[in-house]
């Protein structure tokens, strides 16, 4: 063999020996490329899922949305035909007044009977006496004012049953079992 002929195999052996190390360079590359593209078809997948939840989602929300514009709607326009009523009650005139002879009712006391005199059912002075003392006796806030209905005290639990008659129509009774706050 000659020096040409050798020298040209050796150049093809280097050749070759270089063109193995950019092949498995290559290949390497591929492979990474080959992972990192399961991996994005990975994450569209998850993300399509992801979507199609978050559209299930909003669908939700706006049927509960609706709902609840419904059920406020329910209760504004009973809440608006209470106020007609309330406002038709207070805009009634007020009773005529007794007559001078007619005293007010007194809480706790009996009526006489009608078979009674008209000197019999006066008071006596001593009578008249212990019950100024006894009206004394009382602290200020304590002491009825003749003539105005007593209010009874009202309480947070009261409060809230006068809440929820707001929004019960005027016809309809609570029905049993049922709240008002139960469906949020």
């Amino acid at each position: 063999m000659s020096l040409v002929a050798f020298a040209m195999n050796g150049l093809l052996a280097v050749l070759l020996i270089a063109a193995l190390a950019f092949g498995w360079r290559l290949e390497r590359r591929l492979k990474a490329l080959r992972d990192s593209h399961e991996g994005f078809a990975k994450a569209v997948k998850d993300l399509d899922q992801a979507a199609a939840r978050a559209e299930q989602g909003l669908a939700d929300l706006r049927a509960a949305t609706d709902e609840a514009a419904e059920t406020l709607a329910v209760r504004i326009e009973r809440a608006q035909a209470l106020a007609a009523q309330l406002d038709e009650r207070i805009g009634r005139p007020a009773p005529a007044p007794r007559s001078d002879r007619e005293p007010p009712p007194v809480r706790g006391r009996r009526e006489p009977e009608p078979a009674q005199s008209a000197a019999e059912r006066r008071l006596k002075a001593e009578d008249f006496e212990r019950l100024l003392d006894r009206e004394a006796r009382l602290p200020p806030g304590a002491r009825p004012i003749l003539g105005a209905p007593a209010a009874p005290q009202e309480t947070p639990r009261s409060r809230a049953r006068i809440d929820d008659d707001l929004f019960d129509g005027p016809g309809e009774p609570p029905r049993p079992g049922s709240s008002s706050r139960a469906r949020r």
